[in-house]
Order: C-alpha cells, then structure tokens, then sequence
C-alpha cells in the first residue's frame, strides 16, 4: 500500500505550524504504510538535503519507529550517540546535519497513522514547550484525518445510493457531506464532495422552480432545515451565528418564492437543490 497522499497535505500544513510555534529550523513527517509496518517520509520543511525524501522507517527502528511503536512522543538529545534508539538512519540524518530530534505519533482511533519530527542541528536538550507545540500539530493532523475519513465514507455511500439506498438515506447523507465540505483543507476532495452533493440532489419529478440559485451557505443552511435542523442547530453544525443562519435562511426563502421553512425545502427539492 502506497501512502495517504491526502494525509499529506495535513501533514504539510502541521509541520509549518510547528516551525512557526517553535523555531525549530526543521520539521518532516512521514504517513505509515499499514501493509507494510513502516513509514515512509514524504514531506520536509527547513531540509538541506534530500537525505530524508522517502527514507522507509520500519515499526521501532530509529526514533520514529520507536515513537510508532509505541505510540507516544519520543526525543533525544544527540541523535547519533543516543543509546536511548537503534541507529539504521544514522547517515541520513547526519547528511541532513541534524542532533536533537522528536518525534511524536500521529493516531486515529487508537491507531498510529503517521509521525511528525522537529529538530535541531546542535545537540541540547528540547523543552516542554518544544514537545508539547510538536503534540498539538499531531493533533491538528489527527482532527483533520477524522474528518477526512468520515467524508470518504459518506462519499462512498453516497455513490452506493443508486444500488437501492432508502432515498432518506441520501438525505441524510448529502447534509452531512454539505456540513463536512467546509472542514476538508484538501480542495480537491472538498470539491469532490460537493460535485457527489449535486449529483444526489439531482431534480425530483414535479413541477421545476425555474433556474433558482442559492449561494452555497444558503444551500448549506437549507440542507441543516430539511434535516429538521434548528436555526441554533444549524449554526452550530455549519460554524455560523444563529443570526447568519437566519439571515441565509431569509435570501433563500426570498429566491424560492416560499413563505415558510417548509415551502422553501419542497421548492428547493423541485428545483434538484435538495435531495
């Protein structure tokens, strides 16, 4: 199994922030190959060197492995003389310059899914400032492949739904990809999601609405409605003030030419906006 190449791109943002948070000069990451039990490095950040590009870090070898094993953060002060790891990348962090290392696991449901390095290129001891900065960025990347995992599944129901899913279903499951959609950092699987959401919201057979169009978050707010949502509810589930969520909720009904929650959801559906 090859890596996540979208677990990537969490990966790439996370190791900016931690760069930023504590002036480490470098910071990599690698994604687990599960079939594989290693890890293979796939993003640098401050590197000289390609010495670490793609480097396969098999479970409990080096720091890495031993932070994968393990499942929690490790650290070591001088990374060739550590006695603390077992040494097979000696040369390629050494090519790269590098002696002080941690490397703190990336896990999802109790598994670990990658692992996140920040260094510097002189041996002394790094804080709990340092560690704990390198823990919130695994966190960040671990939130975003909880996300990311959950709008993959909705994904695949969503095109399973032709084979004989209950069209509540499809309900229920464009409102939760519309609600996910905003939450994907990748573009590209946020605009595969909301091309899956036109596609199940294709026109019902009735009377159209005439070439109606709603704004995305009008959409979005009409979706979290049509769930049976409150406008607090709604706000919640889409980041938004109650007050916005009324304020959508108002320009969509006007579109639709309904005077009410419910005339705004039966119109949206005859125009193929809703499922």
């Amino acid at each position: 199994m090859v890596p996540d190449v979208t677990g990537a791109v969490e990966m790439r943002g996370a190791l900016i922030r931690l760069r930023r948070a504590t002036g480490l000069p470098v910071a990599f990451g690698g994604l687990v190959e599960p079939d594989r039990g290693q890890t293979r490095i796939c993003e640098l950040n401050g590197t000289r060197t390609t010495a670490l590009s793609a480097l396969a870090v098999t479970s409990g070898n080096g720091l890495g492995g031993k932070a994968v094993a393990l499942a929690r953060p490790c650290a070591v002060t001088d990374y060739s003389s550590s006695r603390q790891i077992s040494h097979e990348y000696d040369a390629a962090v050494a090519a790269e310059g590098l002696r002080s290392v941690l490397a703190v696991p990336v896990v999802v449901r109790r598994r670990v899914r990658g692992v996140l390095y920040g260094a510097l290129r002189t041996a002394q001891p790094l804080g709990d400032r340092t560690l704990g900065a390198a823990v919130e960025a695994a966190r960040d990347v671990e939130q975003s492949l909880v996300v990311r995992d959950e709008a993959q599944g909705l994904l695949a129901a969503a095109r399973e739904h032709r084979a004989g899913t209950a069209w509540e279903q499809v309900r229920e499951a464009h409102g939760a990809l519309r609600a996910l959609a905003p939450r994907v950092a990748d573009p590209k699987l946020r605009a595969e999601l909301l091309a899956v959401c036109d596609t199940l919201a294709a026109p019902v057979p009735g009377p159209a609405a005439g070439g109606v169009r709603l704004a995305p978050r009008e959409l979005d707010v009409l979706v979290c409605v049509a769930g049976g949502a409150t406008n607090s509810v709604a706000a919640e589930r889409l980041g938004l003030r109650p007050e916005t969520v009324k304020t959508y909720l108002r320009s969509a009904m006007r579109k639709l030419g309904a005077h009410t929650r419910l005339e705004a959801v039966v119109a949206a559906r005859r125009a193929g906006l809703l499922p």
